[in-house]
């Protein structure tokens, strides 16, 4: 049993997508998904090791994979591994922003040095991949980048410094959009709600303890799946969006729409999820509970 996409086959025949954070999580489904519908997956992230598991899972199933260990935050190796993947492939016609994290913690209490990190890992390093994929290529040839972004539309209490540096993500989508246009680029983003991925098992337990109480707190009632986050990158990705640009696609069953000053949540389980992934997973804090670290 493959990858149960809601995309025709062979829809990314002959394309090459570059996906950052492509070693678990989010990107690591995408890349499968991708990979299942024809296209030449880019993987790109810190661990060798996760990176090479991933690579074996898609070339077991007669997908077309390469894999770059980089650090987005550091131009130099980002400038490398682009140009390591045009030695390889010869284009660049996507690409997925995808790589990113933060930690818990009051605003208060979050350090100059913490913030910084965290914008730069969520913000600074998917530019610098933005700018050098459309200056070493997408200039002269177009293409598609979608970046990840977060549910931030009404604040993100304990996460302000990964909540500034999505939103600045999504300005700079708009940004890019505008003036990328005429290069024949679309430039959008996935606003990615409460997702059950590998993602949970990172946080400490005092993060997991409110990790746990996410589903209550939506309309949806239930987490968000990692294909769900795929589905929407690779439509973004697809002919099917040529005149979407500039644009958010929100993953979040209907989180910011909840105004808990008007009504209470009605408790459900009509909400079904969706998933397509295969090898997929659930965190370990929904299997097990919480860890002590």
């Amino acid at each position: 049993m493959g990858y149960n996409s809601v995309f025709k086959d062979a829809l990314f025949e002959g394309s090459v997508v570059i996906i950052t954070g492509g070693g678990s999580g989010i990107g690591r489904c995408t890349a499968h998904e991708l990979s299942a519908l024809g296209a030449t997956v880019a993987i790109v992230g810190r661990s060798s090791e996760k990176l090479e598991k991933v690579a074996s899972e898609i070339i077991a199933e007669g997908g077309k994979v390469s894999w770059y260990v980089c650090d987005i935050r550091e131009e130099k190796q980002v400038v490398e591994t682009i140009e390591l993947v045009l030695a390889q492939h010869g284009k660049i016609n996507g690409l997925v922003n995808n790589a990113g994290g933060q930690y818990r913690q009051p605003l208060k209490d979050i350090s100059t040095k913490g913030f910084e990190a965290v914008v730069r890992n969520n913000l600074t390093g998917g530019f610098i991949f933005m700018r050098e994929v459309y200056n070493r290529w997408m200039r002269e040839h177009g293409g598609e980048i979608v970046n990840i972004i977060a549910d931030i539309w009404n604040g993100w209490p304990n996460y302000a410094h990964s909540g500034a540096a999505r939103a600045g993500m999504w300005s700079l989508t708009e940004t890019a959009a505008s003036e990328w246009a005429p290069a024949g680029v679309r430039v959008n983003a996935v606003g990615v709600g409460g997702v059950a991925s590998s993602g949970f098992d990172t946080y400490t337990p005092e993060a997991q303890q409110e990790i746990l109480k996410f589903p209550k707190r939506i309309p949806a009632q239930r987490y968000g799946t990692v294909s769900e986050i795929s589905a929407a990158i690779t439509f973004l990705l697809s002919p099917a969006a040529a005149f979407i640009s500039g644009s958010c696609v929100r993953v979040d069953g209907a989180a910011p729409n909840a105004r808990v000053c008007y009504m209470d949540l009605e408790e459900h389980s009509k909400s079904k999820p969706f998933h397509g992934f295969h090898l997929d997973e659930q965190p370990r804090l929904l299997t097990e509970g919480i860890k002590a670290k």
